[in-house]
């Protein structure tokens, strides 16, 4: 009897088998294989990870996103210029700011009226930098920290080239056809002098600021501007709110 009862005893004392699907032993392996290899992470690297995922969503990150961005379309699309000057008056009044279109902007686009932003035709050789330097002063300008360096102008087109331009007895001709020009006050009109005639020379425009008595323009000061100093066209005033609305 006692050998009987030290047998049963064993078998209780023995776990019974296993019963998990294979499945299940499979994924209990992974979990394992999983919790093992993170315990050999090392603790400078999961450091790194944590600070470069807080990084990515923290407001600086963001903020360097949004000037970036606003870079890149400042150079690319659309860029909002300020009037220094009475030249365009009374359509642009000092202090007014205005959006230029640059990626729509083609050479072939332009058209008589049209109010364009250039850089100064006549401007100085510019300083030779480094590619470092060059594209530090790039993103200075960018976000207003440097200023350009080039003068940037905005007239009207007048004379397209080929066209033969030519201002008498108050009166702008072109080709020997007198231009109405509605935008013109009674005292701009009277400020046009004489001049010309003379013709536009390829791959240049003609351009005059609308406030004919208090303008360099191609009349005297700027000459003859070529296309490739465009910038872009001015379609919008964006600033102040009482003179905001589109150019034509």
């Amino acid at each position: 009897m006692s050998e009987i009862t030290e047998a049963r005893d064993e078998a209780e004392e023995q776990p019974p088998p296993t019963t998990e699907a294979p499945s299940e032993k499979t994924e209990k392996a992974e979990q394992a294989q999983k919790a093992g290899s993170r315990s050999w992470s090392s603790p400078d690297t999961e450091k790194e990870e944590d600070s470069g995922r807080r990084f990515v969503g923290s407001t600086p990150f963001l903020i360097l996103v949004a000037l970036g961005v606003a870079i890149l379309i400042k150079t690319f699309v659309v860029q909002a210029f300020y009037i220094p000057s009475e030249s365009m008056v009374p359509t642009l009044e000092v202090g007014d700011r205005v959006f230029v279109n640059k990626i729509l902007f083609d050479a072939g686009d332009i058209h008589r009226f049209d109010v364009v932003v250039f850089e100064n035709p006549n401007s100085e050789e510019l300083p030779d930098r480094s590619v470092i330097g060059g594209f530090l002063h790039w993103l200075g300008e960018g976000i207003g920290l440097s200023q350009p360096e080039n003068e940037d102008f905005i007239k009207r087109v007048i004379g397209l080239p080929g066209e033969t331009v030519e201002i008498r007895r108050h009166t702008v001709y072109v080709d020997g056809r007198p231009l109405d020009e509605p935008y013109l006050t009674r005292a701009a009109r009277q400020a046009n002098g004489d001049w010309g005639p003379k013709t536009v020379p390829e791959g240049t425009l003609f351009v005059m600021g609308d406030n004919r008595g208090n303008s360099a323009d191609s009349r005297f000061g700027l000459g003859f501007v070529p296309i490739d100093k465009v910038v872009g066209k001015a379609f919008i005033v964006i600033w102040p709110p009482s003179n905001a609305g589109g150019l034509s």
